[in-house]
């Protein structure tokens, strides 16, 4: 039996909390992105978003390299059918394959609890894309980072369009996707594009560090954040006050509102347990 393209494992934290750490297992291939694995991924998150208790999760990559990209195989077999007729029948079927390829990767978007992603190694071109897809990033100073399709060839894909400018801003974004320059963690960390850059030998400590963090605030209300942040790039400011006036509402109605405020008054940690 092959290995898994994606692995699972998970910390438990305090009665049924948990995180997951979800790993680009392909070291061999520096984690190219195929059919195969984002399938796998797709797979894990599905079932991690059914999963009570869940409270953040860890992305990574097994080996030198978080993800080298998308797998040039498959890259190149598309490059063929379309270069066999222009314009024709294959444009369409490279289109909706291609669009069918990136829901499988951005999947993580989908996950409810906040996602950080442990850029241990190069993450380049769509394995980027996959970072900027994550809430959080960690990446080490030492690591390659970069969208470098249009080096390659190709325009940008799996989001790059629309992720890069939010993080970074237009101007920011524009250069990097124009020229597919390659940074280092600690030119990511000053332009914004990663929250930390730490030694390689650290990352996934500190993400994981990062992620139960996270997981020490109240869920529900953590989870409203995440919603929130998601639509407030297209909401206008009365939208989204209504918006936040409906989560505090419900948060009004749960026990760890209760608990936040014994905390506070009886200088203790808070121990959340709403879901």
């Amino acid at each position: 039996m092959p290995e898994p393209l994606v692995t699972l494992s998970r910390e438990a934290l305090h009665g049924d909390a948990h995180l997951a750490v979800l790993t680009f297992s392909d070291p061999e291939r520096l984690n190219a992105m195929t059919q195969g694995m984002g399938e796998a991924l797709a797979d894990h998150v599905a079932a991690l978003g059914r999963t009570s208790g869940l409270r953040a999760v860890v992305l990574t990559g097994a080996g030198r390299a978080f993800s080298a990209g998308g797998d040039l195989g498959m890259i190149g077999s598309r490059a063929a059918a379309g270069a066999s007729d222009p314009g024709g029948p294959p444009r369409r079927t490279n289109r909706e394959s291609m669009r069918a390829f990136y829901k499988l990767f951005l999947t993580v978007r989908d996950l409810p609890c906040p996602t950080v992603a442990a850029i241990q190694g190069a993450a380049i071109g769509a394995g980027l894309c996959v970072a900027l897809a994550c809430d959080l990033r960690v990446a080490a100073r030492e690591a390659k980072l970069g969208l470098n399709f249009t080096r390659l060839g190709i325009h940008p894909g799996m989001g790059a369009t629309w992720t890069l400018p939010r993080l970074v801003g237009p101007a920011v974004a524009a250069e990097l996707l124009y020229t597919g320059r390659i940074l280092d963690g600690e030119e990511a960390l000053r332009i914004g594009l990663v929250n930390r850059a730490v030694p390689r030998d650290e990352v996934l400590k500190e993400a994981l560090a990062l992620a139960r963090e996270v997981a020490t605030s109240a869920p529900r209300a953590v989870r409203g954040v995440k919603r929130a942040l998601a639509r407030s790039s297209e909401a206008t400011l009365e939208d989204q006050l209504s918006f936040e006036a409906e989560r505090q509402a419900e948060c009004f109605e749960s026990s760890d509102l209760r608990e936040g405020i014994a905390a506070v008054r009886e200088k203790r940690e808070p121990r959340f347990q709403d879901e």
